[in-house]
């Protein structure tokens, strides 16, 4: 299968952001994308560096106008297109969303991330409440797509439960990076920390990973802090850890990666870390703490 990545930076001009990633999805296409995954919250700014009330009317229904406008492309260009949206479900009540569009256009179903973080200049509890679709792969003309956001990312067990309910990758639209204040020794801890949790759970669980991140500098709206520098560095894991493809920290990117969903079966045999799971033993896992 082949994948299409697109690292992109944005602006606060929306309708510019969107005609962009029109843009490089039509040239992931052209080179081959059957399934072509966007960054987080793609269509703006990452607005969550401050807490403000006004932010909530940038929020859409879904189905509506994004997944409206990329449906018509995604059915033209014949490709699988995972989208990150502000969904509003009710007055009061928002989602960060994935949303996997189908090669007709048709929404072929939607993931709520899970895990929302509370970090300064990514105040997104401020914004999302916790999503409750649990963790369900969705099933695509391309495979079932294990499709998780962000901060997700730094956990085993949305990984885990995403490959036991038979997902054949995982997948992150993601929107992470340096605050200016911190060391060039802490920038690189984070983000090779960051790349290494990924890997592991590629390996952990024999599946191809792959990781879309935003690049560019983004100003904190309130002065408070320097804004957030988005790392990109977008990559590709094969299932036993392989590095496919690795992008740059600094430069707007697409690509597109082949992936061999038949390596995960053969993965699997050589290590076959579920067969030896000790499932009587786990019961601990469903709390918050054990001391």
């Amino acid at each position: 299968m082949k994948v299409g990545l697109i690292q992109q930076k944005n602006s606060s001009d929306i309708p510019a952001n969107i005609a962009t990633l029109q843009n490089n999805i039509r040239a992931c296409a052209e080179q081959g994308a059957e399934l072509v995954i966007l960054q987080e919250l793609h269509n703006g700014l990452y607005f969550c560096q401050t807490e403000d009330t006004s932010l909530f009317d940038m929020a859409e229904p879904i189905p509506g106008p994004s997944t409206e406008q990329f449906g018509i492309l995604a059915k033209e260009l014949g490709i699988v297109l995972v989208l990150s949206l502000f969904e509003k479900r009710a007055p009061g009540l928002y989602h960060n969303t994935a949303v996997v569009l189908e090669k007709d256009g048709t929404i072929a179903g939607r993931y709520r991330k899970m895990h929302i973080p509370d970090d300064p200049a990514y105040y997104e509890k401020f914004y999302f409440t916790p999503g409750d679709l649990g963790f369900e792969p969705i099933q695509t003309s391309v495979g079932k797509l294990g499709v998780l956001v962000c901060w997700d990312q730094w956990y085993p067990e949305a990984a885990r439960l995403m490959a036991m309910r038979g997902a054949e990758l995982l997948i992150y639209p993601t929107a992470i990076g340096w605050e200016s204040s911190d060391t060039e020794e802490e920038k690189s801890r984070q983000l090779h920390a960051w790349v290494t949790v990924q890997r592991g759970h590629a390996v952990a669980n024999g599946l191809p990973v792959v990781t879309v991140n935003r690049t560019g500098h983004e100003p904190d709206p309130s002065g408070q802090t320097n804004g957030i520098q988005f790392w990109g560095n977008s990559f590709v894991a094969g299932p036993q850890g392989e590095l496919l493809a690795e992008f740059s920290n600094d430069r707007e990117e697409i690509r597109v990666v082949k992936i061999d969903k038949t390596r995960s079966e053969n993965v699997r045999r050589w290590w076959p870390f579920f067969r030896d799971r000790r499932i009587d033993a786990f019961d601990g896992l469903t709390k918050r703490f054990l001391i």
